[in-house]
């Protein structure tokens, strides 16, 4: 573990640091990205857009990507055969229309575009889809998203524009899951570059607006518009820089002061204030998969024990923290479902929400009745939110049980492998999906899949739900599964969950065309400047 991002931090040292960083680091960054904007920005007739994110990716290889904010970056590189537009609904992208699905579920028959190239200048065919997919597949190259697509059975390429998937029973989330978790790249391309390529130099291999040009670790990636885009006078841009600026207030600074165009994650406070300043625009959508919770280990104490995970559930308010911390951006739920989702289920919410004496009946029947210590882990960078102020916060909220939480910051990296690995006591997280509403149930919960370490909890009636969710057609059927899983959920309590988070930008008034995205992601490819 890198030792450098771990401290156990108290509400005094917390907050110290914070005024430390906002009025020391915006000078600093500022005098240290002048060469930058001068090399970048200064391009004559070419017109640059730059944004700005919080989180250096890890990737570009969208089969092992991890990060939704970096997601702008592979996204723009790469496409796939359908994608999900501002507001989730599922859209034809490289095929001419979504797909014919069989009376069983289980073949799904995509007509491609026949106009599309590779950023190379290789022509896009059925071939590629079907290399793309079986790559991906194969558990040699060890894709971290492999299991998302693992009931695909066989593809078969029926014509260059027309390819053929038979999944081994219905799983109908997999379409969502394309959208953000695969990409599509040349037949052969993989064996020709080699994985370091895909992950940190892509150039060329993709179908996308965006060529990649360069990337520097924790300072920006570059892209350039492709002379080869399928769709006519888009991009709007010519280059597309991506900066990387951790600390918020950095952020808000290069907005303010014009050497960047967009941002992602503003804090809440801040967007609230600068989206009424002359020159400055800003909008939140709620998203349908942007998770914030306590990720809890039923495997270790005090989280083995049903009754403490219970009492801390319900000594946490979550409509406070969704007021006075988060200032509305996020809509408070107690359950693994937005209150905005059509499979919320009330009566689930209320086994797990806010009630000071429900917590102090579960503490008393508890192995812990006099109350107890544990550690939670927190993300040093933002991820949609800063979720430390909101640490502190439920600090405060436990103490009244004696509870006591030790906040311990890591490096967003270092927490998500210490999740993955099963070897934290509990993390305070928003982890971000698609916004189809079996996705991240189903990778925590679900049997052998890949973050079940993240919660060790198991239960074969949940698993076999979770099948049934594949196999239901239509929201009719889908909605009393939802409901009997959200209740054995909500009273076994693997995790405690806090809410779902909005997706929110800034931008400054010349950018035009810019719309939130609800999946979180910014979609820049017809974004412009005035």
């Amino acid at each position: 573990m890198d030792t450098k991002h771990d401290r156990h931090a108290g509400i005094d040292a917390h907050l110290g640091r914070r005024s430390f960083l906002r009025t020391a680091g915006v000078g600093a960054s500022a005098a240290a990205a002048a060469p930058f904007l001068q090399a970048w920005t200064v391009e004559g007739a070419e017109r640059v857009l730059t944004i700005a994110v919080p989180n250096n990716p890890a990737t570009f290889d969208p089969m092992n990507a991890a990060n939704h904010d970096a997601m702008v970056v592979s996204q723009t590189i790469f496409e796939n055969l359908i994608e999900v537009d501002h507001d989730g609904n599922l859209q034809p992208q490289l095929a001419v229309a979504l797909p014919k699905v069989s009376s069983d579920q289980k073949t799904y028959t995509f007509d491609l575009r026949d106009d599309v190239q590779f950023q190379d200048g290789q022509k896009f065919t059925a071939e590629d889809v079907k290399y793309s997919f079986e790559y991906v597949l194969d558990p040699k190259n060890k894709a971290f998203r492999r299991t998302l697509f693992d009931k695909i059975w066989r593809i078969t390429v029926e014509s260059p524009t027309r390819v053929r998937f038979d999944l081994s029973e219905p799983y109908g989330p997999w379409l969502y899951y394309m959208t953000k978790y695969m990409g599509i790249f040349p037949k052969g391309s993989r064996e020709k570059h080699g994985d370091q390529y895909f992950k940190a130099s892509p150039a060329g291999v993709g179908t996308g607006p965006g060529t990649f040009v360069e990337w520097r670790q924790n300072d920006y990636i570059a892209l350039k518009r492709s002379p080869n885009y399928w769709r006519k006078g888009l991009p709007q841009w010519d280059r597309l820089v991506v900066r990387v600026i951790p600390e918020d207030s950095v952020r808000v600074a290069y907005l303010m002061t014009g050497q960047v165009d967009i941002i992602s994650a503003p804090p809440p406070k801040d967007f609230v204030r600068l989206r009424s300043v002359p020159n400055v625009k800003g909008e939140s959508k709620p998203t349908m998969g942007g998770w914030f919770f306590l990720g809890t280990n039923v495997k270790k104490a005090p989280f083995d024990d049903q009754n403490a995970r219970k009492a801390v559930s319900h000594a946490i308010d979550r409509a406070m923290l969704a007021k006075n911390v988060f200032y509305d951006l996020v809509d408070p739920a107690a359950i693994p479902a937005p209150p905005r989702g059509w499979w919320f289920s009330k009566q689930a919410n209320d086994l797990n929400d806010f009630d000071l004496e429900k917590a102090k009946a579960h503490l008393a029947r508890s192995k812990y009745p006099n109350g107890f210590e544990f550690e939670m882990m927190i993300p040093s960078q933002p991820y949609l939110l800063d979720v430390k102020d909101a640490a502190v916060a439920i600090q405060a909220q436990l103490a009244k049980l004696n509870i006591r939480p030790q906040i311990r910051i890591l490096e967003q990296s270092v927490l998500l492998d210490q999740m993955r690995l099963g070897n934290h006591v509990s993390a305070l997280q928003v982890w971000m999906s698609p916004g189809e509403p079996l996705y991240m149930i189903d990778l925590i919960y679900g049997k052998d899949k890949g973050l079940s370490k993240a919660s060790g909890y198991e239960n074969p009636e949940v698993w076999r739900l979770i099948r049934d969710v594949y196999g239901a057609k239509d929201q009719p059927a889908l909605k009393p599964i939802f409901a009997k899983m959200l209740g054995i959920l909500a009273t076994e309590s693997p995790h405690i969950w806090m809410g779902f988070v909005h997706a929110s930008n800034l931008w400054r008034e010349p950018v035009k065309g810019f719309k939130v995205n609800q999946g979180l992601t910014m979609r820049v490819k017809d974004v412009g400047k005035a």
